[in-house]
């Protein structure tokens, strides 16, 4: 960076070498508010628990309870008024209680910047920041907020999220620069201009208002829908029906409105949320953060995992192994060349720069910094200039097969650089082949000198002497070898997508028992068009060489075949393919902008982790597909029972506090749901919601379920000839019971003794079934038009239900059995 270069500040007003104080820091921050896009007003509990009763299905039944008092009849407003209560606290809790859990699960990945306050540096989370901040950033940061460059060290900053623009932009000390780009290469200061709503990315993102919606989620609504719009239309239709019997028209209406709040999924999303998030709380004990709760469904229908290998296949402890030169001997200048490199370097440091400077801790003396050329993926390379006894030096550091092509000299023996034949040049890349075969990752060090001149160029990287090889070692990670097991008997398969050469990359494979079926290199990928590519992608387990380009066209291939793809990186390259991956998998400590674009954040790089998290994930869906199977298929036999009796009774199946009590019963058994047990072969394969599966076990098991009611109906009138509260109160329990007691049928193949239910899922069941009897033998149940139960009855009532559970578990057996065969 060039003296002028430093000494450069824009006429930004509110710049302060020093940073602001932390006084007027709190200032700016409440007066302009935190730096997010979404500001999320903060509500009280209480104003939270008031929010509840605007809920249009919560208006109606407040209605109806005011109709209930207008008519004079008060006990039946007062349960209502009742249940209300209940079922809004239960909501409130439940709901607070969610949120609260994701809210900590979310700060703990929270994004920080490096700010200058009160004169000193200090890492704070983004939303902190306030106009007039100082940030440093550098290679791998996300731009937090829009602003002007201070001071620029080669910086490079990535603007494709914003203008779509693929390449970096290089940044002088007055520009502007925005939020959510991010720094591609080199360092600077910048000063805060504009935070939160009145950046540009949040007017973009206002205008566009787009979220990623999964395919599972937009199936989910419109399939709520239907079962909406068929519930108020069958409620119409029996509220005609009754007002033409010439029955009470208050007392109909006050039942058609119960039938559509008891009938209508509103509890969907509250049950579904509750049951992601504790499958997130279990996830983040296992070293897995969820940061999106609907990426819970693409976790456990994830198929194919991509990944890199340092750190995840191997022991990510890299170190130099030895040097090469020209005549295959150890040489310390090559260490020292590129140690040089690695020291004056402005952009991210990557594990190899890393080794380089722990192998040669010394210190650079004689050498000035002029200025530095950083490291790109296309040109694979980096270069810094220096100044040595007034001798201009270009010295370059790479990818060998990128250095290769201009690279024109060597240096003999006697370190006199010759000039470099095509069949020398054969000789450097076998040389490097062989050091790939044995395992070996290797940076080519290369120099050149310089001519002085204002500014140098990408372009003055030509004829290069080549100084030698830099070998690295990393071994394969003991524990890797299990996790690739693991995952391959949870039906998983993983391809290695890495930088490396694909020699290397075969190695480790090798090493940890990973089949390799077919290796492709970045300029093979580069050779195939799209539909070539998708032929072949399947059936490759390792992308080696590979640019953040030929990553993105790997994933999108992959899910064209009809894969759901997980990809893991931790790198400033990967957040493409992180955002494009159905599931994108980070890590702790990765750059910024990789953790932004994550969906999942591991604890810790290891397979295991994320072995352990799939796991997670699939028993979270298993116990959701229980819930919607259960809820779905109850519902619809309800719409099509209710309407049937309204036909030929002549009075009212339930009444309106009967039928909000069910309802109540019922949804306060299914919260715990979410930790029931999960046999193992349900978390073996991959699982992805059908929502035509669940149409057809909604149509099969729903008039299964009114078939019963109907032989309860006929029962109840034609043999006990049951009075209007007889009848309510038989079929009340009926109804209640075989609800409840169905998920212990349909949530396993296996025989009961074998897949036992949870313990609280048990006690749940059990405890609303025995508070529904308790409600109707006791003084209780007369204010809901219960009456007592008789002995016979009874035992009929329970020879029904036992029934319909046998048939519900064979049908359900026989309908699992067809599934297999048709797969």
């Amino acid at each position: 960076m060039s003296e002028k270069q430093q000494d450069h500040q824009p006429s930004t007003r509110d710049y302060n070498p020093g940073g602001l104080s932390s006084r007027e820091a709190h200032r700016r921050l409440e007066q302009y508010g935190q730096n997010v896009i979404a500001k999320t007003k903060h509500i009280s509990g209480i104003q939270a628990y008031l929010a509840r009763f605007k809920n249009p299905l919560v208006l109606i039944l407040l209605l109806a309870a005011g109709i209930s008092f207008f008519m004079g009849e008060i006990a039946s407003g007062t349960i209502i008024t009742v249940i209300i209560l209940i079922s809004t606290s239960l909501d409130f809790a439940n709901t607070y209680r969610s949120e609260k859990a994701v809210s900590d699960l979310e700060r703990s990945v929270h994004t920080k910047a490096t700010v200058l306050r009160d004169g000193k540096p200090h890492q704070l989370d983004v939303a902190c920041l306030v106009p007039g901040d100082v940030v440093t950033v550098q290679a791998g940061s996300i731009i937090p907020a829009d602003g002007k460059v201070i001071s620029s060290n080669s910086l490079l900053v990535d603007e494709s999220s914003l203008t779509g623009e693929s390449y970096p932009v290089a940044k002088q000390p007055g520009d502007q620069i925005y939020m959510g780009s991010s720094v591609a290469s080199g360092s600077g200061e910048l000063c805060l201009t504009a935070t939160g709503a009145k950046t540009e990315f949040a007017h973009i993102a206002t205008s566009l208002n787009h979220g990623n919606t999964s395919e599972f989620e937009l199936e989910l609504t419109r399939f709520s829908g239907l079962i909406t719009h068929l519930t108020l239309g069958l409620v119409i239709f029996i509220l005609v029906i009754n007002i033409l019997f010439q029955r009470s028209p208050a007392q109909s209406l006050l039942f058609a409105i119960a039938l559509a709040v008891g009938l209508t999924p509103e509890l969907l999303p509250l049950i579904m949320t509750i049951n992601l998030t504790k499958g997130s709380l279990r996830m983040s004990k296992k070293g897995v953060i969820v940061k999106k709760l609907a990426a819970m469904q693409n976790f456990g229908a994830m198929d194919i995992l991509c990944t890199d290998k340092t750190g995840t296949l191997t022991e990510n402890h890299i170190s130099v192994a030895k040097t090469q030169d020209f005549n295959r001997t150890e040489c310390r200048k090559i260490i020292e060349l590129a140690h040089t490199v690695c020291q004056l370097s402005s952009s991210y440091k990557s594990p190899l720069d890393t080794a380089i400077i722990s192998h040669h801790q010394a210190k650079l003396t004689g050498t000035q910094p002029v200025q530095e050329l950083p490291f790109d993926f296309e040109r694979k390379r980096e270069s810094v200039i220096v100044s040595q006894a007034d001798q201009l030096t270009m010295i370059t550091k790479g990818a060998p097969d990128s250095l290769f092509p201009i690279i024109s000299h060597y240096r003999d023996k006697n370190g006199t650089a010759r000039h470099l034949s095509p069949l020398l040049l054969d000789r450097l890349r076998a040389d490097y082949q062989e050091l790939s075969q044995q395992g070996l990752r290797t940076l080519l060090i290369a120099t050149k000198s310089l001519e002085t001149k204002d500014e140098y160029q990408t372009k003055d990287e030509s004829d290069l002497t080549f100084e030698g090889f830099v070998c690295f070692t990393d071994p394969a990670k003991k524990s890797a070898a299990k996790s690739l097991r693991d995952l391959n008997q949870n039906n998983i398969r993983v391809k290695i997508i890495s930088g490396d050469d694909p020699l290397v990359c075969q190695r480790v494979a090798h090493a940890l028992g990973l089949e390799v079926t077919k290796v492709l290199t970045g300029d093979q990928i580069n050779r195939l068009n799209n539909l070539q590519l998708a032929k072949i992608v399947d059936r490759t387990s390792i992308f080696a060489r590979v640019n953040p380009s030929e990553k993105l066209r790997i994933i999108k291939a992959l899910r064209q075949q009809g894969h759901v793809v997980g990809y893991m990186g931790d790198g400033i390259n990967d957040a493409p393919s992180l955002k494009a991956a159905d599931i994108g998998i980070s890590v702790n400590n990765a750059v910024e902008v990789a953790r932004d674009a994550a969906d999942i954040i591991l604890l810790g790089k290891s397979l295991r982790y994320l072995n352990d998290g799939v796991v997670e994930g699939r028993r979270t869906f298993v116990n959701t597909a229980k819930y919607l199977k259960m809820s779905l298929s109850s519902n619809f036999g309800n719409m099509i029972s209710m309407a049937g009796a309204s036909l030929f009774l002549p009075f009212l199946p339930m009444t309106a506090p009967q039928i909000l009590l069910n309802n109540l019963l019922y949804d306060s058994s299914q919260f715990a749901l979410p930790s029931d047990n999960v046999d193992p072969v349900q978390l073996e394969k991959p699982r992805q919601m059908n929502i035509k599966s669940l149409k057809e076990f909604m149509l099969v098991f729903g008039l299964i379920s009114s078939l019963f009611d109907f032989i309860t109906f006929a029962i109840l009138k034609l043999v006990f000839n049951s009075t209007a509260a007889g009848f309510q109160t038989y079929w009340f329990i009926e109804s209640l019971v075989t609800q409840t007691l169905v998920v212990l049928i349909i949530r396993s193949p296996r025989a009961f003794t074998k897949s036992l239910p949870s313990k609280p899922l048990l006690a749940s069941i059990a405890g609303v079934i025995l508070l529904a009897l308790a409600i109707i033998f006791s003084p209780l149940g007369r204010y809901f038009g219960f009456v007592q139960p008789a002995l016979t009855p009874m035992l009929v009532i329970s020879l029904i239900t036992l029934s319909y559970l046998v048939v519900v578990r064979v049908v359900s057996l026989l309908m699992a059995r067809h599934n297999e065969l048709i797969k």
